[in-house]
């Protein structure tokens, strides 16, 4: 207590025990749901300065553009999901655009549009005189991603025997071209993309299992 600015004492107010105890869970509460906006806004700050170009205001593609946030951070294969034409292709670029990853190469493979017997070639290169027509080493898409991102796209059109491949190249980050003595190493963060059902293709052989769960260590729908 003061009066005209000078100490004179202390007031002592007592309540009833039960009646503090409601007046401290309140506040505990009102502090929890504070500290829930705060973290919401902070989300949604950074959200939309990394993925500023996907265009969206539901809450399911809100959802879908933080898992893809997080998942920037990490190191790890994403398997992302959906109906053609959803924009799959523009979430696996701003993934690789918020990531450490997004000053190297951004390769883009389109398992469905290249021939069975070419897809090998592509994805892994050729040594000069491995075939009729190879006059020169030609470096595949994960020789050229080297340190950067490959965007498998429509991965459940991937032929069984490329399956085998590809997934030792997730197992041991390495791989041979057609044609070549040489193992090559590889440093590639592989995010791909289907919008096949890949259970029901285990289930029925056309997909391998083992690369099913290579893949789908993250996975955004």
């Amino acid at each position: 207590l003061y009066i005209d600015g000078m100490f004179k004492g202390i007031i002592s107010i007592s309540r009833p025990v039960n009646q503090i105890k409601g007046l401290l869970r309140k506040l505990e509460e009102s502090q929890e749901e504070l500290k829930y906006y705060k973290e919401e806004l902070l989300r949604q700050t950074m959200l939309n300065s990394s993925f500023g170009n996907i265009i969206g205001s539901s809450g399911s593609m809100k959802e879908c553009l933080l898992i893809a946030e997080r998942a920037s951070k990490s190191t790890s294969t994403v398997l992302i999901r959906g109906e053609s034409g959803t924009g799959k292709e523009l979430i696996a670029k701003a993934i690789h655009n918020n990531s450490s990853r997004k000053d190297k190469p951004f390769v883009r493979v389109n398992c469905a549009t290249i021939p069975e017997n070419l897809l090998e070639s592509e994805l892994f290169g050729y040594e000069k005189g491995a075939f009729t027509g190879a006059v020169k080493n030609k470096p595949g898409k994960f020789a050229i991603a080297d340190r950067g991102t490959i965007f498998l796209d429509e991965i459940g059109d991937l032929p069984k025997s490329m399956q085998a491949k590809l997934l030792r190249v997730l197992q041991e980050k390495e791989f041979e071209s057609i044609g070549g003595l040489v193992t090559h190493k590889v440093d590639v963060r592989v995010l791909a993309a289907t919008n096949r059902k890949l259970e029901e293709m285990i289930k029925t052989g056309e997909f391998r299992e083992d690369l099913y769960y290579r893949l789908n260590v993250l996975g955004i729908f």
